[in-house]
């Protein structure tokens, strides 16, 4: 997340964390290495030196409360200042009317429509049933790509290609759907120097009372989104505002601190391209993470969103009792996909995030790819008594996945050292995101 920024940040916490004096000198050099890693990654060179200011003052100042030790007293103080520096709260989506009228505002290329559709997932998860209108006249393909989008999540979508008014769009839209809970209204892309276009945001503004009017702004921009922020603001009224593409960009950090010193919330972030690639921004917990100091109340939210909790209780019960399958196992890497890529659920876990390279995680999720792949050519029998699979079978299963039968047997051992692991492991080591979660990704870093 955020390019380098969050690497960088760790290291330096790691380094900070290994330094048997705290001085001023220790306090200057981590200072430095701080500024180093948000001027690299767009943060405004001003507000990284107030930044600056704020924790070499305090470091050297303050004194560390009882029971907590210098060094452990500087980490709380640059964990306090950067969250200050993105605002302290995490502000909330608050669907309290019905129909509760959203409307996305931002410009041609942010990710607009694409935000709609995780925005929609989202909304599923907390179990409300969206429903969208495309008011988009200006984009060709508009109405095209959030017809795609809404088909695969099941969500109702208005719009008429061949209707060219936008105002129009938007009335027999709002007279569509007046019986849903939550309608989300998509708009042209537009500049804030586009004069027209601001106009037609006005008159939609009018015709639809949004109960929230949300700007996505392109993550990669850098400091122009606290210009952008402003201009959208200016012409109407920004309830919160939702940054896209921070899984890879070196911008990202100005992009969410210039955001931030407008005072427009931040309400949600994209991390990924995946649909579910879409969290609340919470400064506490994204801080947490980009220092390497994990979240897991973030984790463990993502499992229950994610996690069949049946599934996951007898997998857990027979990987408990030595009665683990196959099959089991098959469903614990449905489980652990289903929560995202591998370097973000790791990133999650403190500890885990620093010590496992992108190369070492993507390797991971290309291993339990290939395991699939070949569970799939077994029987059902098999799955449920691998005892069975012996050679025939290893040569079989082989040639249905078109892998080696060096591969399968790789697939059974690990299967074997993983049930031998985990048997008479206590039910709390047990828990997903603990010590289970821990000793597997240890057994595949390791092999």
């Amino acid at each position: 997340m955020l390019g380098n920024l969050g690497e960088n940040l760790t290291n330096t916490m790691k380094k900070l964390v290994g330094m048997s004096v705290i001085d001023k000198k220790t306090i200057k050099e981590v200072v430095k290495d701080i500024q180093r890693a948000l001027i690299q990654s767009d943060v405004n060179i001003k507000l990284v030196l107030d930044l600056s200011k704020k924790i070499e003052s305090r470091a050297l100042e303050e004194e560390p409360p009882k029971g907590i030790t210098p060094r452990e007293h500087v980490i709380t103080i640059i964990y306090e200042e950067m969250v200050n520096l993105l605002g302290s709260e995490a502000a909330t989506l608050e669907i309290n009317e019905r129909p509760y009228k959203i409307l996305f505002l931002g410009l041609q290329g942010s990710g607009k429509t694409t935000t709609i559709g995780k925005l929609c997932r989202y909304l599923q998860k907390k179990g409300f049933n969206p429903a969208v209108v495309c008011t988009d006249t200006w984009r060709p393909a508009a109405y095209e790509q959030l017809r795609q989008l809404t088909e695969e999540m099941d969500v109702p979508l208005y719009g008429d290609p061949n209707n060219k008014d936008a105002l129009d769009l938007a009335k027999k839209g709002l007279q569509e759907f007046k019986n849903r809970k939550v309608i989300i209204f998509d708009t042209a892309g537009r500049h804030k120097e586009e004069a027209d276009l601001i106009a037609e945001m006005d008159e939609l503004d009018n015709i639809i009372n949004p109960n929230e009017a949300i700007l996505v702004i392109d993550g990669t921009i850098g400091q122009q989104a606290g210009e952008q922020a402003k201009a959208f603001s200016q012409a109407t009224d920004i309830g919160s505002i939702i940054i896209t593409k921070l899984d890879g960009s070196a911008k990202g950090g100005g992009a969410m601190s210039a955001v931030a010193e407008t005072g427009a919330p931040i309400k949600f972030i994209g991390t990924g391209e995946r649909v579910d690639d879409f969290e609340i921004f919470d400064p506490e917990r994204f801080i947490s993470r980009l220092l390497g100091m994990g979240d897991i109340k973030s984790l463990i939210e993502k499992a229950e969103e994610n996690i069949d909790e049946d599934i996951a209780e007898k997998t857990m019960n027979n990987m408990l009792t030595g009665k683990f399958t196959l099959m089991d196992m098959k469903n614990q890497f449905e489980m652990m996909n289903s929560m995202g890529p591998m370097q973000q659920v790791l990133n999650m876990i403190p500890g885990m995030g620093n010590k496992i390279s992108k190369e070492a995680s993507k390797m991971t999720e290309d291993k339990i790819d290939s395991y699939k792949i070949m569970m799939s050519s077994m029987t059902e029998e098999e799955m449920l008594n691998p005892k069975i699979i012996k050679q025939s079978r290893i040569q079989r299963i082989a040639r249905g996945s078109g892998v080696d039968e060096s591969d399968v047997k790789e697939l059974l051992k690990y299967y074997n050292n993983t049930k031998k692991t985990m048997k008479g492991l206590g039910k709390r080591s047990g828990r997903l995101g603990g010590g289970a979660m821990n000793r597997m990704m240890g057994q595949f870093m390791n092999r």
